[in-house]
This record gives C-alpha cells, sequence and structure tokens, in this order.
C-alpha cells in the first residue's frame, strides 16, 4: 500500500541505480563524519551550555517544520538548518553532524519519512556541512578570533554557506533526477528559488547566533522570536496567495488553482503509471450548466448568485473526498478525480454529478432547474498536461451539448479544432489565394449568353481596399496618422511591407480572392490552368472507396461528400488539352487545386439533360481528395468559408458563360452553407457574377438544407427572397431528413425539392422508403415544386421514380459527377431514353459509359 509521501517508494525500472547513489553518498558521509564523532566522545564534557541550547532548539523545532500553505510536506522548511551550521561554526564538524542526525531522525519520523530517506537525507546534510567546514578551514586562524569579526571571517562564512547549499541542492537534484528520471528538471528547477530564499536565510542567520553565544547562552533563545517573526509573515503572505486562488462567491477553488492542483495530480499520476499501478488515470469534468443566463435575465444576478451557490453546494456533495471541484467562472465548473483506472469510472462519477443536478433548486419558491452538460478528458489517454486535458474536456463538453446529451468523452473526430484541422484551414486558404487566373485579369475568349464579350475582372491597387472592406472613417482620405486606431495601422501597414513570415503574409494577403487574383495577373505569377482529377475512364477510379450513391452535392453545402481517388501520388491529373500536370516537387508548399466536378440531372419522363449540380473536388498533396463535408465543417467556422463561396460562385457562373458561348444551355445548382445566408452577403455576390457573366439568373439555382432552414429561419429567409426577386432558382436539398414544416414550404419562394438519397437508395427494396418517397413527391406536385431525386442507381429505381411522378433523376445511373471538359464530350454522346421505350435496354447509360454499380 502506498504511503502518504509518493517519494517513500521507487518504481522498480529505477530502484537500482537510485539505491545506489543512496548507498555512495551514505559510505561517504560515514568515511566523512567517523573520524570527528568518534572523537566527540571526549568532547560532550567541554562543550558551554551555548552549544546544548542550540542543540535542543535544534531537534525540538524540527519535530515541528513549518510547511507553507499549499505546498507539500516535501516543501518543508527544517530550522535545524540554522542552528547546526551555527554549531559548526563555533564548535566544529563532528558536533554538528551529531545534532543534525538527531534532528533528520525525529524530522523523518514526525513526517512518516520511509527509513531509507531518513538515512540519506543525514548523509546528505553530513556530505554538505563536511563541504562547509572545509571552506571554513582554509581561511587564516579560527572565526571569530578574539571576539571580533573580520573580513576573511565573513568571506570564509560566505564560502562555507555557498559549498553547504550547492552541495546539499547538489545531492538533492540528483537523487531526484535518478527518481523521477526525465521529469527531474522542471521540478528541480521549479524549488531553486524558494530554497535559496528559505533555507538561504536560515543559513545566514547562523553566524549571528555564534555572535550571541560569544556573548552569553541567553541570548540564543532570542533568536526565535524574529525566527517566529518571519514564519508569521511567510504564513500569512502564503494565505494571502492562497485567497488569490479562491473562488469568492462559491469559496471553491478558481483556474489558477485548478491548473496547480491538475499539474501536480499530472506529476503523481505519472509515477503510479511508472509503477504500473492501476489506479495511474487522471479524470477532467468540465461542467456548463444550461439555461444559466435566462435565470439572470428573468430574476437578477443575485439570484444567480445564489443558484451558484446551491450548484457548488450540491457538487461538493456529490464527489469523493480525493476529488476537486473549482469553479472556473461563470456558469462553468471543473472537477479532477484522482486515481481511476479506467474511464467507465469516470462516467460514473459524471452520471453522480448529473444525479445531483437533476433535482430543480427552489430558490424564492421557484424551482429552477440547473442540468448542464460534463465533458471528461482523461490522463494520460487525452493528454499530459494541463492545457491539453482542459482544451479536451472543453471540446467534449460541447460535444455533449450538441447532442443534447448530458455527459461526453473526448473523441478525437469531434475536435474541429485539432492541429490537422487547423492545418487543414491553413492549406485551404492557400489553395484559394492562389486559385486559377487569366493572363493579364482578363476571361480570354469567353462571351457571355447575349453574345457579348465578357467585362475583364478590375484590377485592384495595392493601396486601395477590396470591395467588401469598410471604408475608412475619415470620408477616403486615407490619413492612416489620424484618428485613434493610427497606432493599429501604422502597425498593419509595417506588416504589410515585411513578408519574411509566408503565414503572416497570406493572412494580410487574403482578404479577398479576387484581389489576390488581380495581383497575381499583374506578373507575379504564372497562370495557373484549371486542373482535373482524372477524366473519362478516371471517374471510376474517383468513386473507388465511396458506397454507391454517395456522391452528393459539394458546393458549399454543409453536408457535401467527395469520392475517394487513387490516382497516382505523382500526376493530379490530364488537363483539357490532354496534357498530364504534374505536383510540384515541394508538397508541403503547394496546397493542391480546388476543382468543380459537374453531375447531369436528367427529366425522368423525357430523358433530357436539364441541368447539373456543382461539386467540389480538392486534391491535397498529401491527403488526397478531401471530404468536402470535412472541408465544409471546418471552413465554416472562420471566415475562409466567405472566401470559398466566393470562388465556387465565381467558378460555377464563369463555366455557364462558357457553356453558353460554346452553345451549351444548362442550369446549374450549386450549394451554399449556413454562414453564407446568415451574412446576407450571398445575394449580392451571385448578382455581382452573374451580371460580369452575362449569365441569365434563371440558369442558376441555389440549394439550401433543411438545417440552414431552421437555424435561422429570419435571416435565412431574408437571404433566399432576395436571391428569388434577382431571378436564381431556390432549392430545398435534403428534403425529409431535417425539420422542415409545411408552414415553411408555403412560405419560402422555393422551385424545387430534392428528395434525400436515404429514401431513394433504399425504396427498391423497402417499401417503407418507397411510401415515403412517393408522399413527398405528391405534397411537392401540390404546392407546384419541381422534385429531384438524389442517388438514383438502378433501373427499377428510376422506373419507380417515374410512376410516382417525380420530375428529374439525379445518379450514377445516368452518370457520375464529372469535369466541365469531360461534361461536354458526354453530353455529345448522350442520347435520351424514356422510361416507356428503355424495353431490354440495361438504363440511360450512353455509349462507351459503364453504368455506375452499387
Amino acid at each position: 500500500m502506498e504511503t502518504g509521501d509518493p517519494r517513500n517508494s521507487v518504481p522498480p525500472g529505477r530502484s537500482g541505480p537510485f539505491f545506489g547513489f543512496v548507498g555512495a553518498i551514505g559510505v561517504v558521509a560515514l568515511a566523512v563524519s567517523a573520524g570527528p564523532l568518534v572523537a566527540l566522545a571526549d568532547r560532550w564534557s567541554e562543550l558551554p551550555a551555548a552549544f546544548w541550547t542550540m542543540a535542543a532548539l535544534a531537534v525540538a523545532c524540527d519535530a515541528r517544520p513549518f510547511v507553507p500553505p499549499g505546498r507539500r510536506q516535501t516543501s518543508a522548511v527544517f530550522p535545524s538548518t540554522c542552528f547546526t551550521f551555527a554549531i559548526l561554526l563555533g564548535w566544529g564538524f563532528g558536533p554538528a553532524v551529531a545534532v543534525q542526525a538527531v534532528a533528520v531522525a525525529v524530522s523523518g519520523l514526525r513526517l512518516g519519512y520511509a527509513p531509507w530517506r531518513t538515512g540519506f537525507n543525514a548523509a546528505q546534510y553530513a556530505c554538505a556541512l563536511a563541504a562547509a567546514y572545509a571552506v571554513t578551514r582554509i581561511g587564516p586562524g579560527e572565526l571569530f578570533d578574539g571576539g571580533r569579526l573580520h573580513w576573511t571571517d565573513v568571506a570564509a562564512v560566505g564560502g562555507a554557506t555557498v559549498a553547504w547549499f550547492v552541495v546539499n541542492y547538489g545531492l538533492v537534484s540528483s537523487a531526484v533526477r535518478l527518481r523521477f528520471g526525465d521529469r527531474w528538471w522542471p521540478s528541480v528547477r521549479s524549488g531553486l528559488a524558494y530554497e535559496l530564499l528559505a533555507t538561504g536565510s536560515l543559513l545566514l542567520l547562523a553566524p549571528v547566533l555564534v555572535a550571541a553565544a560569544r556573548a552569553s547562552a541567553a541570548l540564543i533563545p532570542l533568536v526565535l522570536v524574529p525566527l517566529f517573526a518571519v514564519y508569521r509573515m511567510a504564513r500569512l503572505s502564503a494565505e494571502r496567495e492562497q485567497l488569490a486562488d479562491v473562488d469568492p462567491l462559491t469559496g471553491l477553488p478558481n483556474r489558477k488553482a485548478l491548473l496547480t492542483e491538475v499539474a501536480e495530480q499530472v506529476h503523481l499520476h505519472g509515477d503510479r503509471a511508472a509503477r504500473g499501478a492501476p489506479d495511474a488515470h487522471l479524470a477532467l469534468l468540465l461542467l456548463d450548466l444550461d439555461r444559466f443566463k435566462h435565470v439572470n435575465d428573468a430574476l437578477g444576478h443575485a439570484v444567480g448568485d445564489r443558484l451558484l451557490v446551491e450548484v457548488s453546494a450540491r457538487l461538493m456533495g456529490a464527489v469523493s473526498g480525493g476529488d476537486m471541484v473549482a469553479r472556473l467562472g461563470g456558469d462553468e465548473f471543473a472537477i479532477v478525480v484522482p486515481r481511476l483506472t479506467d474511464i467507465d469510472q469516470a462516467r460514473e462519477r459524471a452520471d453522480r454529478v448529473v444525479a445531483a443536478l437533476a433535482e430543480p433548486v427552489p430558490l424564492d419558491g421557484l424551482p429552477l432547474d440547473v442540468g448542464g452538460a460534463i465533458g471528461i478528458a482523461l490522463y494520460p489517454d487525452h493528454g499530459e498536461d494541463f492545457a491539453t486535458l482542459m482544451r479536451h474536456a472543453d471540446v467534449a463538453m460541447y460535444d455533449a451539448k450538441h447532442r443534447n446529451d448530458t455527459v461526453a468523452v473526448y473523441a478525437p473526430e469531434s475536435d474541429h479544432n485539432s492541429a490537422e484541422r487547423l492545418s487543414l484551414l491553413a492549406d485551404l486558404r492557400r489553395v484559394l489565394e492562389s486559385g486559377p487566373s487569366a493572363q493579364g485579369g482578363e476571361t480570354v475568349g469567353v462571351r457571355g449568353g447575349d453574345g457579348a464579350a465578357l467585362q475583364p475582372a478590375l484590377p485592384v491597387r495595392a493601396d486601395r481596399p477590396a470591395r467588401n472592406q469598410r471604408p475608412a472613417r475619415d470620408g477616403g482620405r486615407g490619413r492612416s496618422g489620424d484618428g485613434p486606431n493610427r497606432w493599429l495601422r501604422r502597425r498593419r501597414d509595417r506588416a504589410e511591407e515585411r513578408h519574411d513570415d509566408d503565414l503572416i503574409e497570406r493572412i494580410l494577403t487574403g482578404a479577398d480572392p479576387i484581389r489576390s487574383r488581380a495581383a497575381r495577373a499583374g506578373g507575379t505569377a504564372a497562370v495557373v490552368a484549371p486542373l482535373v482529377v482524372g477524366g473519362g475512364d478516371a471517374d471510376a477510379e474517383t468513386a473507388r472507396g465511396t458506397d454507391a450513391g454517395h456522391d452528393v452535392e459539394a458546393g458549399t453545402g454543409h453536408d457535401a461528400q467527395a469520392a475517394v481517388s487513387t490516382g497516382a501520388p505523382g500526376v493530379i491529373g490530364p488537363t483539357a488539352d490532354g496534357s498530364t500536370t504534374a505536383e510540384p516537387d515541394d508538397q508541403a508548399a503547394h496546397p493542391g487545386e480546388i476543382t468543380m466536378y459537374y453531375q447531369p440531372q436528367i427529366a425522368i419522363a423525357t430523358g433530357e439533360v436539364v441541368g447539373v449540380e456543382a461539386l467540389l473536388r480538392w486534391r491535397h498533396p498529401r491527403r488526397g481528395m478531401v471530404d468536402p463535408g470535412e472541408l465544409i465543417q471546418v471552413a465554416e467556422q472562420s471566415a475562409v468559408m466567405r472566401l470559398l463561396t466566393r470562388r465556387v460562385v465565381d467558378d460555377v457562373v464563369e463555366q455557364l458563360a462558357k457553356w453558353s458561348a460554346a452553345g451549351l444551355t444548362l442550369r446549374a445548382a450549386l450549394n451554399v452553407s449556413v454562414r453564407d445566408l446568415h451574412t446576407g452577403e450571398i445575394a449580392d455576390q451571385i448578382a455581382d457574377r452573374l451580371a460580369r457573366y452575362g449569365v441569365p439568373p434563371e440558369r442558376l439555382q441555389v440549394e439550401i438544407t433543411e438545417g440552414a432552414l431552421m437555424a435561422d429561419p429570419r435571416r435565412v429567409l431574408a437571404s433566399i427572397t432576395q436571391l428569388h426577386r434577382i431571378g436564381v432558382g431556390i432549392a430545398l436539398d435534403d428534403f425529409g431528413t431535417g425539420y422542415s414544416s409545411l408552414q415553411h414550404l408555403r412560405r419560402l419562394p422555393l422551385s424545387e425539392v430534392k428528395v434525400d438519397r436515404s429514401f431513394v437508395l433504399g425504396m427498391a427494396e423497402d417499401p417503407d422508403d418507397a411510401a415515403i418517397v412517393r408522399s413527398m413527391i405528391e405534397l411537392a406536385g401540390a404546392l407546384g415544386l419541381r422534385v429531384v431525386a438524389e442517388g438514383v442507381e438502378d433501373e427499377r429505381t428510376w422506373r419507380l421514380l417515374h410512376a410516382a411522378g417525380c420530375d428529374v433523376a439525379q445518379g450514377w445511373f445516368h452518370a457520375r459527377p464529372m469535369p466541365a471538359e469531360d461534361l461536354v464530350a458526354w453530353l455529345s454522346r448522350y442520347r435520351p431514353v424514356r422510361p416507356a421505350e428503355a424495353g431490354s435496354r440495361s438504363g440511360p447509360a450512353s455509349e462507351g459509359e459503364s453504368k455506375a454499380s452499387s
């Protein structure tokens, strides 16, 4: 069973070297002390009363050493150091070693030290006293010769003090290194300042004791008065510091105290893990109360404070004696649970907390519900320091809130701000800023839908703000020296002039992709041709690793998915002219390329191609094809989402203009994210691009999901109403999977609903799915909306949709997503097939294209 102090035991793997060192120090101590101790037998009667007074005080003081509040017993201060060092200066090495050994034995017994530890402490003090005594013997004559203190005596005492401290602290540090291995230096370094102040003060007080003893032994006990005063001042200072670790409202430890406790517990649990103990896990539970803001707003902060006090009391009653409950601020609490064997014990403790908060809190006759969400991070599985454990517990807590659950354990897949995702976000910004641009800032060889040449994108001067930036408060005069923020503007100007840090440069210049393209068009960068990932038969490779029918819309929609590419790592794929484009040698410096794929939408009754849906594809140089679902999830949490939407809108509208110039009249659909709809800028962006490229608004359709609609119906309705006024079609995507009501369908200016593939894929085998799809089609038809079925992968589903009255089909049964260049070739080969005319044909796949299999 483990003793109170973990340093009483040694990990099995380190016991040999450690005890070898302890034994060697013991042998050295005996060697240097044996002679003086033997000679001391004849001197006992000669020692004066001052010596016996100091010896008695040394033993008595060490029986109750000073332990500063908030520190472990290993940081205790032993006053015997002062008295034994004074005995060394006044009566020599032998008496000092003898008294120090007795004081160490008493303190070791009092503090519960293991025998080997008490023996090592006595040996280290003997070696330190021997080194100090050797220094005093270097000087001329005896100390205090003639009752006066000469400058040589001061130098000898100073040198002896330094020698005592260096030897003593050096031996302790060496023992700590052998005991704790790689973790020795942080503890040694953190304790050095404390030891210099505490032990150094005691050592420097020794000459005062010697001077007092020369005058009269009765003066020696008076030294206890300043010692007690110092002790009281140190305790008051420590108590004041301790108050800084307490939350004044609840009396619980605060964040600072929590940090100290977790750091200490991590240290101790590392020891347990090194010894192979089963209870070597530490849990950090983070609790966030639900609806606490409502209490403050409705009943006032005074009631909210009383509620927090009651919650604190319940938390203290729900935990065990060794646990620590802390208030981090507001309605956030943390619980440290030590000595666990597995995550199940941490869950059990969290369930106890949830049960304690389940009952309403009665305040002024009003029962208040105080439920909350708890996130759990476990040491060492989820982190080995306070910052990591705290962040992961916070991630788990928000994961629990997102799932409407009460308890969640940290999972890496829930960490949307991990280092990997932050790196992905940085690469996404880079690829958006390094997108394709035309030479000289013009769109070469492209005419709008009316046959007129397209207007080139206006170049943006480097000293001129982008269109979407807020104008200066000085009325456009650009006087950076005026106004309260002139210092910030000067800092920013200097940062723009110095581009030695590539990351900072990207952040400073990444506000507008149009500005970036115009700057590159000025001759600073070569023209980058649009890259595609494969073509023709390469579509089959694009589909590998993805379930049939799951190649869904990417656009900038939050639920977009991408197929997994298996292309060669050195080649991105063929360009429009058939040549291959190799990846740069420095993959870390090149973020890859974003391209748009297009999947045809077929009118079921006639077999004609009535439109396409734009799908986002990003081939990363290290990760391959990035899942657009993950990409959007990361981008939506930052301003990069705005850049991504601009890129998608630019590319899709420009592609519509190219197709129009080539004589192809197609409608293209793209997804927009919740963030796009909430900002309200999407309508202005689309209107600007449609006018710039001369594309009729009815050629573009925007798809929104039910989740985006329900997130903030008022703002979403304002954005899509503005799009509807422009003439852009609005489609409700993933219909049937969200929370849309008939009221929303009636109020929204929709032109189309898309039945989610999760129903379409199973309707040929599951009667329930078939019934749901038929009901959706009938409902949409009654409201005058066009119905598009996603995930159509076989002929039977195609025919069932035709019989149910579905208007448009989209899926691998007709065509896989493909680059724009391949779509033109596919359209030239495609022959419309109606369900009634299909006969024995396997489906409407054109010549040279194999039908997708599930």
